[in-house]
């Protein structure tokens, strides 16, 4: 893959379109150069210091903003023109350098700082973002203050630097290193003293679990066999992304041929998501995850609200209500997630694309965290993997299936209309479009907030009724 473009790269000459173009439903995301530049952050710096100083105590009990960013060769200097923007608004920064995302939650939480984290997580080396987050790591989306920085954004370059009039001195840089903290921190919500000993292979993919893995890990009974831990945005062996099966193979390839392993783990880029296989080497579906997780934390802390989202297997609702919890029903996207669960005081959130969100983390993402607790309940007992996450999966999924449309709404409105008309059927436009049969299948498809897609998910009794409903969506998708 080629390296990515200087971050200094001439700026797309449409600034309201770029805008539109990169301030996504929970994060700030595009093309480095063309869309996102040194000048370009340094003006999305000072608009979230604007909105900070505009909020009554936006700036927490830190007073400062914490900076971080992942591995990606366009990420420090943009994470530098961030900090410029900040500090110019009179605001301080805390630069905590290298970070996994979640990391850059813990500081957020640990300092009481809004923070920013500069990553594209999964996307390809070409590609930068900004996930923002008000101190105590409450996420800042569309509806909550990403709206506003697009406006103050729209006004013109430097115009947020000035919106709220003369700034009396310039704020400073300060760094401080956070990663043994943030590692001892994890380790304190997890009990992994008494499990047998472990040994799992991790696919860091090139990405920030390089950095934080040996962190968390080495200090704990279990033998890691690292793959891809040298941090490499360019991705040379296989893009961060684990949702996509083709990226598990190695993985997966690694745990057979050993053939002495209990887990495989796989981590996106910027490490706030893991995924798992079993001691066959087979994928661990992040709904069952989701339910074990569920089902450990609603044993510390009975009768609490635990949070899925719509794509989530049906059988973690029922898993979560057998397990004396009430589940709770969210749209898909971590923003939304993590509001719901400061709304109801969840305990706990699970996704299916493997974002897990925990109360005692400042209802924030953890895919660290996530798989200390699969440790613990694998070591806590002699089941292999795959034997104790049967207990958690329990009916067929088609897995994501992408396609792509010109007219996303029309193609669900068309889709609405041919099951709508059915007996028995439901519908629902939570999230996209949810459709429920009589006979307890059901799908969601929903468009995706970066590209021109169509993602479908489909669940039914078994992996034939799957497949048929499957290719009936599909059809009238792709038409």
């Amino acid at each position: 893959m080629s390296s990515t473009p200087s971050a200094t790269s001439s700026a797309a000459p449409d600034r309201g379109q770029v805008i539109d173009q990169v301030v996504k439903a929970y994060d700030i995301r595009g093309l480095v150069g063309s869309q996102l530049d040194a000048a370009f952050v340094r003006d999305v710096g000072a608009a979230f210091a604007r909105l900070l100083l505009d909020e009554q105590d936006g700036l927490g009990g830190g007073g400062g903003v914490v900076v971080a960013h992942d591995m990606r060769e366009s990420s420090p200097e943009l994470a530098d023109a961030f900090a410029e923007g900040v500090t110019g608004l009179g605001v301080d920064v805390v630069h905590i350098g290298l970070a996994s995302t979640d990391m850059l939650y813990y500081a957020s939480g640990a300092l009481e700082m809004p923070g920013a984290m500069f990553t594209a997580s999964h996307n390809p080396a070409t590609y930068n973002g900004i996930k923002l987050c008000r101190a105590g790591a409450s996420p800042v989306g569309q509806d909550s203050g990403l709206d506003e920085i697009a406006a103050l954004l729209d006004r013109g370059p430097g115009e947020a630097a000035s919106a709220g009039g003369d700034t009396a001195q310039r704020g400073s840089v300060s760094h401080r290193e956070m990663r043994e903290d943030y590692a001892a921190f994890l380790r304190s919500l997890v009990d992994l003293s008494g499990i047998r000993r472990l040994s799992v292979v991790v696919d860091a993919g090139n990405g920030m679990a390089g950095y934080t893995v040996p962190a968390v890990l080495d200090p704990l009974p279990i033998e890691v066999e690292p793959l891809f831990f040298e941090l490499d945005g360019t991705f040379p062996n296989h893009e961060a992304n684990p949702l996509d099966p083709d990226n598990l193979q190695d993985l997966q390839r690694k745990v057979i041929t050993l053939g002495r392993v209990d887990a495989g783990l796989a981590f996106d880029g910027d490490a706030d998501r893991v995924f798992l296989v079993d001691e066959k080497g087979d994928a661990v579906s992040p709904s069952a995850i989701t339910a074990l997780v569920a089902t450990r934390e609603l044993g510390k802390h009975p009768g609490s609200t635990v949070i899925h989202n719509l794509i989530t297997s049906r059988a973690v609702p029922e898993i979560i209500t057998e397990a004396g919890g009430t589940p709770r029903r969210s749209r898909v996207g971590h923003s939304f997630i993590k509001a719901t669960m400061a709304e109801t005081g969840a305990v706990f959130g699970g996704e299916h694309s493997a974002h897990y969100y925990f109360r005692d983390f400042w209802n924030a993402d953890s895919g660290m965290l996530a798989a200390l607790h699969v440790l613990a309940a694998l070591g806590e007992q002699d089941e292999p993997l795959s034997e104790l996450m049967a207990r958690y999966d329990r009916y067929a999924a088609s897995g994501e299936v992408n396609s792509t449309v010109q007219d996303a709404q029309a193609v669900m409105a068309e889709v609405e209309q041919t099951f709508g008309a059915r007996e028995g059927v439901t519908t629902d436009d939570l999230d996209g479009l949810t459709v429920a049969l009589p006979d307890g299948s059901w799908f969601n498809l929903r468009p995706s907030n970066t590209e021109p897609l169509l993602r479908l998910n489909v669940e039914a009794a078994d992996d034939e009724a799957v497949a048929a409903l499957r290719d009936e969506v599909l059809a009238l998708v792709r038409g």
